[in-house]
């Protein structure tokens, strides 16, 4: 059984990274293009308006996401152990339980899009825009909330691919939407929450279709709605709905506060430095992502050892992977800035590292979330992440504001809070899952946070030293830097067992050619 799962593994592996690197590519292609494309049309203030709209998705879909992760465990569990009646049960449970609490949060939706421009900052002149926006976000939101009933059956099968192919094609839809909207009727944020709704319907309709076509098992029937197993799924879902809002008050809350707290235009300007951050936690999800139904699988098997040596080589790979993208982000901060969004945004640089430098940390750990997910240990994590997120909040509220730090202070408090608890409590709390020695983890997450300090400080030096001027040539020399990294990594970083995970992403055909 070992020997067949690892060959399902071998084979759908180098598509699931190629699907997620491409997913990536396009977000950071499409990130790259739209924020000085909508600085240019709409403004930076109105710009701001953009994340503000998308973060409160978070909130809005609390309940929603949450029993979608819920789901994604029972289900997996199901079919791996060819449990068809059982996933059925599941399905049909989640399926019509989320269907209703979807249709009682239309009205809050509705309140909160009319009311947008009375609780935040928006630029004169805005207001029937943002009201346009925030509903079309909303909506989308929720849209795609509803068709996650059947996109977990192709996290369950390990199908990445395909969800990366379905959000590439959502993304595409909404850049192509607001390109065409702007150019035939001029810029607008109302335009935007249209393309965001119409990208949605569009990947909803992919989510149903291909999950069908992956898993004929499942049927939608009301019959099989199981109140027994609506508890469980329930039962998971709250605390793993008290870790999301614990989450949210980590990662949704900033551009939030700026806006209420500094207004319109520092939001957009703080907007500006945070899409770095959606990238980076892109590339994170690119490659964790590949490690989550894995993960679920291992657990399902009863294959523990391997999961504990595979889950500890996946922290420290992570690590080194995204010291690369951070110490170059922050090794080239005002350049970076000069050459994307324009000279007049290079004072953002410092607020730029304090947003990504810590991340060498806290993504590192992003695959160790899995385990207490697979072993339905979320009580505690959930408790404290909730904790902890709202002293995120307040010490966000007394370094910005109190203490005179700016939004500054709003960054620093993300960056404080989170290492206190990737740092610590999350490697430990998996050993305890696990129950295996509490340093397992920790240790390998310091040779990341070395590498991403050494790149920055030489990305730093470079810029001293050489002059780059537009986006080529600071692309030519990130592209150098990268290499020589990558070559030092894999001679002297990795282990024989490290390398071996990582030829086991290339594809059958690149493993047998190397030979």
């Amino acid at each position: 059984m070992h020997s067949t799962i690892n060959h399902q593994f071998s084979t759908q592996l180098p598509r699931n990274l190629a699907g997620n690197i491409s997913f990536f590519l396009v977000n950071l292609i499409i990130g790259l293009f739209l924020v000085p494309y909508f600085i240019s049309t709409l403004g930076v203030a109105a710009y701001g308006i953009i994340p503000l709209a998308t973060s409160l998705n978070g909130y809005v879909g609390l309940l929603t996401q949450s029993l979608n992760t819920s789901v994604s465990r029972f289900l997996t569990v199901d079919l791996q152990r060819q449990d068809y009646s059982g996933a059925n049960r599941t399905f049909n449970t989640a399926l019509f339980g989320i269907t209703g609490i979807i249709i009682l949060m239309i009205p809050i939706v509705i309140l909160v899009s009319l009311y947008s421009p009375v609780i935040f900052n928006v630029p004169s002149g805005q207001e029937a825009g943002a009201v346009y926006l925030f509903l079309g976000v909303t909506s989308a939101f929720l849209i795609r909330s509803w068709s996650g009933n059947f996109s977990v059956s192709l996290f369950a099968y390990n199908r990445l691919d395909l969800q990366n192919f379905v959000g590439i094609v959502n993304i595409i839809i909404q850049v192509i939407c607001i390109v065409a909207f702007f150019s035939l009727f001029g810029p607008s944020l109302a335009y935007v929450g249209l393309a965001y709704l119409i990208g949605g319907i569009t990947a909803s309709i992919l989510d149903v279709f291909l999950a069908r076509k992956i898993n004929p098992h499942l049927v939608i029937s009301i019959r099989d709605f199981d109140r027994s197993r609506f508890s469980d799924i329930a039962g998971m879902g709250w605390w793993v709905i008290v870790n999301q809002v614990g989450s949210l008050l980590f990662l949704n809350i900033d551009i939030i506060l700026v806006n209420l707290l500094f207004g319109a235009t520092p939001a957009g300007e703080y907007a500006v430095a945070l899409q770095w951050v959606v990238l980076l936690r892109a590339i994170a999800g690119t490659v964790s992502g590949v490690l989550s139904p894995i993960v679920l699988i291992y657990y399902a098997k009863e294959q523990t050892g391997t999961l504990i040596r595979v889950s500890r080589s996946a922290v420290k790979l992570m690590g080194l992977f995204m010291a690369l993208p951070i110490g170059l982000v922050c090794g080239f901060a005002p350049v970076l800035l000069t050459v994307w969004v324009g000279n007049e945004f290079s004072f953002l640089s410092l607020l730029l590292i304090i947003l990504t430098g810590h991340l060498c940390i806290n993504l590192a750990v992003l695959p160790l979330f899995s385990i207490n997910v697979a072993y339905n240990r979320v009580k505690i994590p959930g408790i404290l992440t909730l904790l902890m997120g709202m002293g995120n909040a307040v010490l966000a509220i007394v370094l910005s504001r109190d203490a005179g730090l700016g939004y500054y202070g709003v960054a620093l408090a993300g960056a404080i809070v989170l290492i206190l608890k990737n740092a610590f409590f999350t490697p430990w709390y998996a050993t305890r899952v696990l129950g295996v020695s509490p340093h397992t983890f920790s240790g390998a997450m310091i040779p990341g946070v070395i590498a991403a300090l050494v790149l920055a400080a030489c990305a730093a030096v470079a810029t001293s030293i050489f002059v780059i001027t537009n986006l080529l040539w600071l692309a030519v020399a990130a592209g150098i830097f990268s290499i020589l990294y990558l070559v030092i990594i894999w001679t002297v970083g990795l282990d024989n067992f490290e390398r071996g995970i990582f030829i086991s992403y290339l594809p059958k055909c690149r493993r047998e050619g190397g030979k």
